[in-house]
């Protein structure tokens, strides 16, 4: 029976033990069966003088009292819990503070042992990074590309349907521009820039066979690219313009234009000279990687520089290798040809570079063969990685339908 909110009665026959503290009117209410509605008719006093009897025979509890006995309850748990967990923490303390600590032979440092590590660390460096790096092979594979390569099976004099953003196919035979789109629109030109950098230090007839390293100052610090010639590399001139064609690689390429006679500057310098020469009259080159998006062009400039290019030996087989492995300071490294093109059947390639920077997007030019006459392709801009390949070969098979 609920008198009032935190108060509870534990029984109905309290009124029978207790009903002699009581006056008789209050026994009888609370031995009626309505004993909780005549209680609400007593006086307030009379009220009181029921609880306070309640209470001193146990026959009411509080809240408050219930949750500090749980309380109470929960507290003696964790003395317990403590109590247990104390005697184990102490053994295992004195466990460890009487546990001997074991020394490792390999700790022992000796003048014999430190000269014996000091001899080998220096015949590792050695054997490494002294080590010049050298072409173990390089071939040219060939196989057929995936037929998603770009397809076109339109009608003769229709649209090839390119996705570059700007586009050139010259026939060098007689010069005309059999395709062009935004050819004259001057844009950021990657590592197609590095065609330029091949020819002129072709031009200067410096040793191929001349060794040098691969210092910082190769390293790209302004796009953050990697690299696989690590700083301390050994390589020729031969090898470095290989990788910088081939693979693209900009540490080669920097290396080639920072060992030109008068270094970076005066390599620049002769690069803006060669472009106008050619008749690039809207070029302009400010390094000899093409990290640097102010190297820039037209692919009309372009078409004149890869046909210049295809004049050179050099650059048709270096940029035309499938792959190549080098030892660079012990270890066997593979580059492969940027442009998958180069290993296709499909294709008679003699000059090709590819090039990417996020201002100019995806580029590929190239020097081949369609119906047997020498062409030059011009792709820049392209929307993905493999867009530029499917634009190479839809134009491909949009010249050969038209050039039947």
């Amino acid at each position: 029976m609920d008198f009032r909110p935190g108060f509870f009665l534990k029984t109905g026959a309290f009124a029978l033990k207790y009903g002699y503290c009581l006056n008789p009117v209050l026994r009888g209410i609370l031995q009626g069966p309505c004993c909780g509605v005549r209680m609400v008719l007593l006086k307030r006093s009379e009220i009181f003088r029921v609880l306070l009897v309640l209470l001193a025979g146990g026959f009411l509890t509080l809240p408050v009292q219930a949750a500090n006995n749980k309380d109470a309850d929960n507290k003696s748990a964790k003395n317990a819990t403590s109590a247990k967990a104390a005697p184990a923490a102490k053994n295992a303390k004195s466990a460890k503070k009487s546990a001997k600590p074991v020394k490792s032979q390999a700790l022992k440092e000796t003048p014999k042992t430190l000269a014996a590590q000091k001899a080998a660390k220096e015949k590792v460096v050695t054997a490494t990074s002294a080590k010049p790096s050298r072409l173990l092979a390089s071939k040219k594979r060939r196989d057929n590309p995936p037929d998603h390569w770009g397809e076109w099976n339109g009608p003769a004099g229709t649209s090839p349907g390119l996705h570059s953003h700007a586009a050139l196919l010259i026939d060098m035979q007689n010069g005309e521009a059999l395709y062009q789109k935004n050819a004259s629109q001057i844009v950021p030109i990657a590592s197609i820039t590095k065609l330029m950098t091949a020819m002129v230090m072709l031009d200067a007839h410096l040793p191929m066979n001349e060794e040098f390293y691969i210092t910082d100052d190769d390293v790209d610090t302004l796009k953050g690219s990697r690299s696989r010639l690590a700083v301390g590399t050994q390589l020729t001139r031969q090898e470095a313009l290989l990788l910088a064609l081939m693979s693209s690689e900009n540490r080669a390429a920097h290396a080639l234009g920072r060992n030109y006679p008068g270094g970076i500057p005066a390599f620049v310098a002769a690069m803006n000279r060669k472009a106008q020469e050619l008749g690039m009259t809207n070029s302009r080159f400010l390094d000899p990687t093409g990290l640097n998006s102010g190297n820039v062009s037209t692919a009309r400039d372009l078409a004149k520089m890869v046909a210049a290019a295809s004049k050179y030996a050099p650059i048709r087989e270096a940029s035309t290798t499938s792959d190549a492995k080098f030892d660079v300071r012990g270890r066997i490294q593979e580059y492969r040809n940027t442009n998958p093109l180069v290993r296709s059947d499909d294709w008679d390639i003699g000059v090709t570079k590819t090039g990417f920077i996020r201002e100019a997007g995806k580029c590929l030019v190239m020097q081949a063969k369609v119906n047997n006459r020498p062409m030059v392709f011009v792709l820049l801009d392209s929307e993905g990685s493999m867009t530029r390949v499917g634009d190479a070969n839809r134009l491909k098979k949009w010249a050969e339908a038209t050039r039947s």
